[in-house]
């Protein structure tokens, strides 16, 4: 695993953008980062295991390198199953892709995966029993949300799962206050300098835009999800379920 140095080394003011170079160090990047994010992959590969159906397809929009398709696919026990994974970032598929074919390598006759670079947007959600956005929902523009938990949903069976996780802000100045320090503290402990960890917050900005837990559910709710839950809080990192 490649160690993230992109902060220590990178002085510009361009915003974070899911390049080559964040591409070869993603992995260090989110087990240093983001609090909880190897439970969150252990819960998609049971959830899979409990409510992927025969004949269906899984979606992991956002993929980056593929770590939740490979939970979806070490958790799937039915047959018939296709996993769809997407992402826009082209340094990001091709590595996806890799992995994939390692994976194959590992362990073959598993369920199938397509890779696709495309737009999340643009993609038709069909037949899906899962689907999975593991921190993408947050790098979309405001607007287009709603539209797209809207065809997620139409794209799902009934008894569908939805896995969303994201970076929230809490509704208390004071809680999200501390919530943020806390977080800092964290990437502190995983040797991020508070230059990297200041570097890094000035590029995200206007580039990740965060959402209260509320505006979550309210959204999913108008989806048409008839069941939602937060399964699991870190500081200002949650995983929400969505049923159909």
């Amino acid at each position: 695993m490649t160690t993230d140095k992109i902060y220590e080394q990178r002085s510009d003011d361009k915003p974070f953008r899911f390049n080559e170079a964040v591409a070869t160090v993603f992995p260090d990047m989110l087990r240093r980062s983001i609090p909880g994010y190897g439970a969150t992959l252990e819960a998609i590969g049971s959830l899979a295991a409990r409510y992927v159906q025969p004949n269906t397809q899984c979606y992991d929009l956002g993929c980056s390198l593929g770590a939740a398709t490979l939970a979806i696919r070490q958790g799937i026990n039915k047959q018939g199953c296709r996993i769809v994974a997407v992402d826009a970032a082209a340094a990001m598929i091709e590595r996806c892709r890799e992995i994939i074919v390692e994976d194959d390598r590992q362990f073959p006759r598993t369920t199938p995966v397509d890779v696709l670079e495309a737009d999340i947007r643009d993609v038709e959600i069909q037949n899906a029993s899962m689907v999975v956005l593991n921190y993408t929902l947050q790098f979309l523009p405001m607007d287009d949300r709603n539209s797209l938990m809207r065809s997620i949903c139409d794209g799902m069976i009934d008894g569908g799962l939805l896995v969303l996780s994201e970076k929230v802000v809490d509704e208390n100045a004071a809680m999200e206050a501390l919530l943020i320090d806390l977080h800092h503290e964290h990437k502190r402990r995983n040797n991020y300098s508070a230059l990297e960890v200041a570097r890094k917050r000035a590029a995200l900005e206007n580039v990740l835009i965060p959402e209260t837990v509320a505006a979550h559910r309210k959204r999913l709710a108008e989806a048409g999800f008839g069941h939602t839950a937060v399964w699991l809080r870190y500081f200002n990192f949650v995983s929400i379920i969505a049923i159909k």
